[in-house]
């Protein structure tokens, strides 16, 4: 950029002098996923084209100028990664229809019980990897296999001290500061990075509310050409809101915002929301799409600590080695007023990882590794007394609450005054054959996991290269009853080990530098895991081996696009997979996937666009599920046919469907993305985003459906001419659009609860270079 005055004009001769200021611009290189290095996660770091496998890469860059706020922006950029609202605060990603995995650096992060955890903190995230299909050998058998993002958190700058402070301004008294500094110790050499994130948030819907504050620490030093030394720890705090969003998702509550009135009653004739209450239906009154299932006097909060790490060094010039280390400690306590309970009352994991890396030549490469990962909880759940359809959220908020009967109380065990969890396993204390206790998931459990593993990539020829792995984990589980009820003087517990396998083959076609042809073939035998990855007894006080019986296989095959000197990418995959689904009881049901997922990006001097598709059909594979309920309509009676029609049953009803094939509820066929950014000036920028889901079922049996939808966001960005200064305001969802999503993976809920999405709202950042 240039400026030019005129200093001197004698009227016999003009003299001008150009006066050069220099900024730092946004490089729209920074931004395409072709230059964004993948994490050393099937290897050494590589370039997208490289990877025989479907990966978005969304670098610093990108997550700024395409708003990525948490996990459910990351469909602004990646195909096949459309979410369900995870009661309003997303802890984990979904991918491919499937929750997926959180690594940070390479090591799994704690995951919640199925995807209930806790929000996640972007203070410490420098990169976001997108992995769609199995984790590769290198990172282990895991839980959840329809894909995973891996965090490359923020390093500290070996090259100049520098420095971000930044403030963010919503609606609805939404506040959000940042302040992050890299510190030179020697140049080249040493350097130190913090960033500090708080947020206290307001919400748009009734009751809610999100305080947060996070600290992040980075060390990097360098003592010698040969090796490098990065740590890593973060501290969160947080406060956050259960959302459940609208319950009775009848069709006319989606197409027309109706909402059919009259709190239930039991069987025997009590209006606390209970197990196959009825409904007689009152009215349709278009409730605000503000006043959401949420309550005042929910307390929900976790704090955490991680500390992780890695060393690299090069021992000779076919030998390397690297060790990394994860460490993380979660407290978390929900108590609701409609009688769910979660508390971690500690969960411990730990995880180092050896490797070695032999290259007898640049054509051959093998890796050598052993990792070690201990995982350590003991928490406790009561989730079998809710009840969500009986609810009449147009009442008062006692319609909400369920206060525990002398009856129910004496199913459960008391933890502390007033609350009451379930007990760790099953007991028959009468001997009448009959268990007499509510199961949910209170474990105090320990696991060890060892894991050996070998991957070996070979260029044959000029065009051809192939890579293979194999892997073996040897899992040592003790779980026992963390809470027995009064009069058990024994304790149960049970341990459990097994062998879990993992393979992956990949072959990899290039004809020229720009085009790369891969088909990919994954296995992993995968977990079952509960409350922060914890294990669970069963009724029978023992270890279910099913829990590691999780058989995942996956098959893929792409084309990717990526001239060197062209400034745009292309990629699509076609892929197959098998995965399991985690039941509310513990079981496991078989799901079949197949699709489709593209994406493409373009960058210029002034533009950036990405564009991705995706096609997905997930499908039961031949196993049963299970639901809240048979359908909505089970929740009412018969007597307004005019209002709504019901089908007497009474709900919650706890309905279990025989083996089919049928498609997964919730989750869209289509989606498809588009993001832009385009430079009217040096210092003015305008763009957006779009998103566009086609049509789906809600629920099981197809009763309710989840139109089209789209949302539109804008926003218009001006920088000083220093560069130094940065005013955006971001318009989401600029067409005011009523959107609904599923409140939670895999269909549980689809016939009880949906979520409404929020309406049109503005943020103004302001952000400070130095």
């Amino acid at each position: 950029m240039q400026a030019a005055d005129s200093v001197e004009n004698s009227g016999r001769d003009e003299t001008t002098e150009v006066i050069e200021i220099k900024g730092t611009r946004t490089d729209s290189a920074a931004l395409s996923p072709q230059s964004a290095g993948i994490g050393d996660l099937f290897g050494d770091t590589q370039a997208l084209a490289e990877l025989a496998r479907s990966v978005t890469p969304i670098s610093a860059e990108l997550i700024e100028a395409a708003a990525v706020n948490d996990l459910h922006d990351i469909n602004k950029i990646a195909p096949n990664s459309f979410a369900a609202a995870g009661f309003g605060a997303p802890s984990l990603p979904t991918l491919r229809g499937q929750l997926g995995e959180i690594f940070q650096l390479g090591m799994r992060r704690q995951g919640g019980n199925n995807g209930l955890g806790i929000p996640l903190s972007f203070n410490s995230v420098g990169q976001i990897d997108v992995v769609r299909g199995l984790p590769p050998v290198i990172l282990g058998s895991t839980q959840r296999t329809g894909g995973f993002v891996n965090i490359q958190p923020k390093r500290a700058n070996l090259s100049q001290d520098v420095g971000t402070a930044q403030v963010e301004v919503g609606e609805w008294q939404s506040y959000r500061s940042q302040f992050d500094y890299s510190a030179l110790l020697e140049k080249d050499n040493e350097a130190l990075r913090a960033s500090v994130e708080v947020i206290r948030e307001d919400s748009f819907y009734d009751y809610s509310e999100h305080k947060s504050d996070d600290l992040f620490v980075s060390y990097r030093w360098r003592p010698d050409s040969q090796s490098e030394l990065n740590l890593f720890a973060e501290w969160y705090d947080v406060e956050w809101t259960d959302n459940a969003g609208f319950n009775r998702p009848t069709q006319a509550l989606i197409d027309d915002g109706l909402y059919v009135t009259g709190q239930g009653r039991q069987p025997n004739g009590s209006e606390v929301p209970g197990a196959f209450a009825l409904v007689s239906p009152e009215s349709l009154v278009e409730l605000p799409r503000s006043q959401v299932y949420t309550d005042p006097d929910d307390i929900n909060g976790a704090q955490t600590f991680l500390l992780h790490g890695i060393y690299e060094r090069e021992l000779n010039r076919e030998w390397a080695f690297s060790q990394r280390f994860y460490y993380q400690h979660l407290d978390r306590e929900e108590i609701a007023q409609n009688s769910f309970v979660e508390i971690v009352d500690g969960a411990q994991t730990f995880e180092t990882r050896a490797e070695l890396r032999y290259a007898k030549s640049p054509k051959a490469i093998t890796w050598f590794g052993v990792n070690l990962r201990v995982n350590d909880v003991l928490a406790y759940s009561q989730f079998t007394t809710e009840a969500d359809l009986p609810v009449d959220l147009s009442g008062p908020l006692s319609n909400r609450r369920i206060p525990l009967t002398p009856e129910q109380q004496a199913r459960l065990v008391e933890l502390r005054p007033g609350v009451f969890v379930s007990p760790g396993t099953q007991y028959d204390l009468d001997g009448d054959g009959v268990g007499d206790f509510n199961l949910s998931d209170s474990t105090d459990s320990t696991s060890q996991q060892w894991g050996l593993f070998v991957q070996h990539e070979r260029q044959w020829t000029d065009t051809i290269k192939v890579n293979g792995g194999i892997r073996a984990d040897y899992y040592n589980v003790t779980a026992s009853d963390p809470l027995p009820p009064a009069g058990v003087t024994e304790i149960p517990e049970d341990t459990y080990t097994d062998w879990l396998y993992g393979a992956q083959l990949s072959i990899q076609y290039q004809p020229s530098q720009a085009h790369v042809w891969y088909a990919s073939l994954n296995q992993q035998e995968a977990t079952s895991n509960s409350v922060a990855g914890g294990t669970v007894l069963g009724a029978d006080q023992r270890i279910n081996p099913l829990n590691f019986a999780g058989e995942t296989d996956a098959f893929e095959v792409g084309y990717k696009y990526a001239p060197v000197a062209a400034t745009w990418y292309a990629d699509v995959a076609w892929f197959t997979q098998t995965r399991g689904l985690r039941n509310r009881d513990g079981s496991n049901t078989g799901i079949k996937t197949r699709g489709i997922e593209a994406q493409w990006f373009y960058q210029a001097d002034q533009l950036w666009l990405t564009a991705g598709y995706s096609y997905l059909d997930a499908r039961f594979d031949n196993s049963a599920s299970f639901q809240d309920s048979r359908t909505v309509y089970d929740a009412f009676t018969d007597e307004r046919p005019d209002l709504v029609a019901g089908t007497g049953v009474g709900a919650p009803n706890f309905a279990a469907f025989a083996p089919s094939t049928m498609r997964v509820q919730g989750l869209p066929d289509h989606q498809a993305s588009v993001a832009l950014g385009y430079d009217v000036t040096s210092q003015i920028a305008v763009g957006g985003n779009a998103t566009y889901t086609g049509d789906y079922k809600l629920d099981f049996l197809d009763t309710v459906r989840i139109r089209d939808q789209h949302t539109l966001n804008l926003f218009a960005q001006w920088r000083s001419v220093t560069q130094r200064h940065k005013v955006r305001l971001d318009i989401y969802n600029v067409t005011d659009e009523e959107n609904w999503s599923p409140v939670f993976e895999g269909g549980y809920f689809g016939s009880t609860l949906v979520f409404p999405e929020l309406p049109r709202h503005l943020e103004l950042t302001y952000t400070y270079k130095f």
